[in-house]
């Protein structure tokens, strides 16, 4: 009987062993079904930091909206988006590799590479045109009589120093055979521009169209009351804003530049298509702006840079070499460089989504 029980114990534990020994064969199977199912791993989202040019003002939303709705993220990409102090900081800021991607004037990153020849021509590229057109201009009051350029002679502009219209100022004496010897600058803080305008400190501003605007316009100044002449209508016409990247990151992640900038032409079709609804992207990061202002200040954003008859007929972000190598010209006689970059590696266009995607409006 003691022998039975022994027998019977033993085969039980037998039974309980195998028992558990399938039940843990069924659980690795299940597990590598559930993995073979799953896929590989995701790769971890690619870091990007992003400088804009400026403030969060109106034009942010293009970098904004597809930031909060998701969409770098859908394409893989961690993108943080940091305010600017101009186009010059941010290039020097992308070309140092401190951030991998800006949003700045396409003139100041000539300058840049122009004045460090020892970085070459590798530190950084445009990618993706964004102001077609420069939204470069001059500003007065109705009251000064300063409606053509000659009406500039004996005057006072006012303008930082680094301000790219101020910058580039000396194509537009030329374009309108004004003696710049007899125009007197005053340099302030860009905070201080519009104000010194309105008091009459100086009888002339510089500044980007939609920028100096709608300052004005804060400062009470009625559209009747401004006289303004932007330079393309002048017989200067420049590209303005592109997205510019870090030669080393582009090198190191191609693709996810070309993810950056398809995730960009997303949000801009919408913001695009509905300009209302897009400010308050640019709030919810700066609920301190007056949306009501950047809301105008990014139509007009859009209406005098953006939105001109080649990028609505041929879609956004590409640019005319021809066109980029007369600019290197005109930025480099406007700034006496002693050096002229390759106009080939100013931009590079390998990025870019393709066309049918880049035709950002509605027909």
């Amino acid at each position: 009987m003691k022998k039975q029980t022994q027998e019977w114990t033993s085969r039980r534990a037998i039974v309980r062993a195998l028992a558990i020994a399938a039940a843990a064969l069924g659980l690795s199977l299940s597990a590598g079904a559930a993995i073979a199912q799953a896929g590989p791993a995701k790769a971890p989202p690619v870091k990007i930091k992003f400088a804009l040019d400026w403030r969060f003002e109106g034009p942010s939303a293009f970098f904004l909206l597809p930031l909060e709705k998701g969409y770098f993220a859908q394409e893989g990409l961690d993108v943080s988006i940091d305010a600017g102090t101009g186009s010059s900081t941010t290039v020097n800021r992308v070309a140092s590799g401190a951030y991998d991607m800006g949003f700045a004037d396409l003139g100041a990153m000539i300058e840049f590479i122009a004045n460090n020849p020892a970085a070459g021509t590798n530190r950084m590229q445009a990618v993706y045109m964004v102001y077609e057109q420069a939204p470069l201009a001059i500003f007065s009051l109705k009251k000064s009589h300063i409606d053509k350029p000659s009406d500039l002679v004996g005057k006072t502009l006012g303008s930082p120093v680094f301000d790219p219209t101020r910058k580039l100022f000396s194509l537009f004496t030329k374009a309108n055979n004004i003696d710049a010897s007899r125009l007197t600058w005053k340099s302030m803080d860009p905070t201080l521009r519009e104000a010194m305008l309105v008091r009459g400190d100086v009888d002339a501003v510089t500044g980007f169209y939609f920028t100096s605007l709608m300052n004005l316009y804060a400062r009470g100044v009625k559209d009747e009351d401004i006289s303004s002449m932007q330079f393309v209508d002048y017989g200067v016409k420049m590209y303005g804003n592109a997205i510019v990247a870090n030669q080393s990151f582009i090198a190191s992640n191609p693709k996810a530049v070309a993810a950056f900038l398809r995730a960009f032409t997303r949000g801009a079709r919408e913001v695009l298509a509905d300009p209302d609804g897009a400010i308050k992207y640019v709030h919810n990061r700066d609920p301190l702006i007056d949306d009501a202002v950047e809301n105008r200040r990014l139509k007009l954003a859009i209406s005098s840079a953006i939105g001109t008859p080649n990028v609505r007929l041929n879609g956004m972000g590409a640019v005319d070499q021809s066109r980029v190598a007369e600019m290197v010209k005109q930025v480099a006689a406007a700034f006496d460089l002693k050096q002229t970059p390759d106009p080939a590696a100013m931009f590079n266009a390998g990025f870019l989504p393709p066309k049918a995607e880049r035709q950002v409006f509605s027909k």
